[in-house]
């Protein structure tokens, strides 16, 4: 969403001359008062947008955006679209006024349906997200694709992520990969960032190249975006199309971090936890885990919950770590949600609860985890929290034991496996693999 307010005197200028056409050098040489009384005395919509327009920038004025929203608002039930577009925006800020969906969405409307593009892409967006309006990604689409279509870099970019993730329309690598181009070429950071990712990681129709990545990475860094300044450092860290260099890959990873970009603060966090490039360090760890974990990352998530639940960087804390894991595990993420098994089923820290460790053992052991398989055929073989069924406890056992990994809990397994055989039937046995072999992970 178009969030930041621009001061720029070119910027202004050109909104001058889109609100009041071949009338600019007319009213652009009024003075405030004269500009006032235009307004006023004639209802003159041009003047009381331009009044609106300086009192919002603060430019031949004071800034107030009390007295910008009383001029646009004139403006706006005019008729004039660029008041309406910025109305709509003032709402949806709060800036001068009591922030407001509604409102926001009704002037949005009529801005767009006038044809102007930046409605057209913030209506569409309030649509992607649900603001204000009933979540609706087909609606994003038909608006941002029109908001594009007239050259606006940050629709276009947004295309782009539409049409790479498959919202709205159809995942197609070919067309995200244009309309990113297209918003890149305008200097929109994200997409200039987004390209990299393309190039740097050969996505559909995308050649790898690590060359244009680091290109558009660079592009995307020089305008201070987080995520590129974490992708460079990715690319010297690893010699990716450079030489390596641990020591630059650390500072641009940090200045990405710092930055706010939460794949950067889970790198980071991953590097002081585990050592190498640099001396390890929970406590830094911890640090940038924490940003991380509290932007909704669910790794960083999973990462708290195993070092509140053992102590390390932090006090321990068995029932903070349960929170983490849990907010981790209600994303999806499979080693939290293995960790949840085991945690209730033996009451790690927690009071104990068959039925949950068995609920996250079996949603870990769906997605393939090697522990939560094994763990969740030691469940059929003892009968605890599920009935005793050796046929089902065979087939995790057999999951797990198949795993190509050195994991101790695949040992484990296939010692369960081999101990539940000598209990069971040749045919059980044979219904067993069966199952085995039908198993199929879910995604």
């Amino acid at each position: 969403m178009r969030l930041k307010k621009t001061g720029a005197i070119l910027i202004i200028l050109l909104v001058i001359f889109t609100i009041i056409g071949c009338d600019s050098r007319k009213i652009s040489e009024l003075s405030k008062d004269e500009l006032i009384q235009k307004a006023t005395q004639q209802n003159n919509v041009k003047a009381q947008a331009v009044l609106g327009l300086m009192y919002y920038h603060g430019k031949g004025v004071a800034q107030n955006y009390k007295e910008a929203f009383k001029w646009i608002t004139k403006a706006a039930e005019q008729g004039n679209a660029w008041a309406q577009f910025k109305l709509g925006f003032i709402y949806y800020n709060g800036e001068g006024v009591a922030q407001n969906y509604k409102e926001a969405f009704k002037w949005y409307t009529k801005a767009a349906e006038q044809g102007d593009a930046e409605a057209q892409y913030d209506l569409g967006y309030m649509y992607y997200e649900g603001n204000g309006v009933e979540q609706n990604y087909e609606v994003a689409f038909k608006w941002i694709t029109k908001a594009a279509e007239q050259g606006e870099a940050k629709a276009q970019s947004m295309l782009g992520k539409m049409y790479y993730n498959g919202k709205g329309v159809a995942q197609n690598y070919k067309e995200a990969f244009k309309w990113y181009e297209k918003a890149a070429e305008q200097g929109c950071s994200d997409a200039q960032n987004f390209l990299g990712n393309m190039y740097s990681f050969s996505v559909g129709v995308v050649a790898l190249n690590y060359k244009e990545a680091f290109k558009w990475y660079t592009k995307a860094a020089a305008q201070g975006n987080s995520d590129a300044l974490y992708s460079l450092g990715f690319m010297y860290d690893r010699g990716n199309g450079v030489n390596i260099n641990h020591e630059k890959g650390l500072r641009l990873q940090k200045e990405a971090a710092e930055r706010g970009s939460r794949f950067a603060q889970v790198m980071l966090g991953n590097t002081y936890y585990y050592g190498g490039s640099v001396e390890k360090n929970y406590k830094e760890a911890f640090k940038w885990f924490e940003k991380a974990a509290e932007q909704g990352d669910s790794e960083a998530q999973s990462f708290l919950g195993n070092m509140y639940s053992n102590g390390f960087g932090v006090e321990k804390d068995c029932w903070e770590g349960l929170q983490w894991y849990t907010k981790a595990a209600e994303q999806r993420n499979i080693f939290a949600q293995y960790m949840l098994g085991e945690i209730y089923y033996y009451g790690n820290g927690v009071k104990k609860s068959l039925w949950e460790g068995l609920k996250w053992s079996r949603k870990a052991a769906e997605r393939g985890n090697v522990g939560a398989q094994c763990n969740l055929g030691i469940m059929y073989y003892e009968g605890n929290g599920v009935v005793k069924d050796l046929v089902f406890a065979y087939k995790w056992f057999n999951l797990s034991a198949s795993q190509i990994s050195s994991s101790d809990d695949i040992e484990r397994a296939k010692k369960y496996r081999d101990l539940v055989a000598k209990k069971m039937t040749k045919a059980q046995i044979s219904e067993a693999q069966k199952l085995s072999r039908e198993w199929k992970i879910k995604k």
